[in-house]
């Protein structure tokens, strides 16, 4: 038993304490994102921030974008900050991966298969991807500060496992550039169904 002369001893254990109590549990909560008018959203990044979840990846966590076809694919993905992402090249032709975008800047020159070193993304934002050699080629990288996150389908729906609560949801979309970091609709999950996020125009 601990004494009351033990100060440390006891700020040790309350610490201790504090950092194994359970997250609260989370729940699949359905989302849809909708414009002013009602109508549905595809292809909207949704990303959910809740109080006290890490904001980065554990290490090692590791995500894929490849090359098929002289297309990305996808040329949608979304990361959690702290991912590491693998570039494979399915194709028979070279090909050179860059970004000049600040969230991640980098460079692959000329290759073939899988670079044997991954890129790290460790801050949040968008990374517009390119090729060199197939002007053509387009796609995303787009790094949240949260494990919570999905895209809307045709229908503008996707599901997120989310404790329950009130919470801030980040919404972007492609169309937006990366100098935007989306925008913000605070929402409460139910149990009774979708929750509709409203995007101003």
């Amino acid at each position: 038993m601990l004494s009351r002369r033990d100060p440390v001893l006891l700020l040790a254990a309350a610490l201790f304490a504090l950092a194994h109590v359970p997250a609260a549990i989370a729940a699949p909560q359905g989302l849809m994102v909708v414009d002013t008018s009602g109508q549905p959203v595809a292809g909207a990044v949704v990303s959910v921030v809740v109080r006290g979840v890490r904001a980065t990846a554990p290490s090692g966590t590791l995500a894929q974008l490849g090359q098929r076809n002289k297309q990305f694919e996808p040329t949608l993905l979304v990361v959690q900050t702290g991912t590491l992402v693998n570039f494979p090249n399915f194709d028979t032709v070279r090909h050179h991966v860059y970004s000049f975008s600040p969230a991640r800047p980098f460079e692959i020159k000329l290759y073939a298969g899988t670079p044997a070193q991954p890129v790290l993304f460790d801050k949040p934002g968008t990374a517009t991807l390119g090729c060199n050699i197939h002007d053509r080629m387009l796609a995303y990288v787009h790094v949240v500060d949260t494990p919570y996150f999905g895209v809307s389908d045709e229908r503008g729906r996707l599901t997120i496992d989310l404790p329950g609560g009130e919470h801030t949801a980040r919404i972007w979309k492609p169309a937006m550039g990366e100098k935007v970091p989306g925008q913000e609709v605070r929402f409460a999950t139910t149990a009774a169904g979708v929750v509709a996020l409203r995007m101003n125009p």
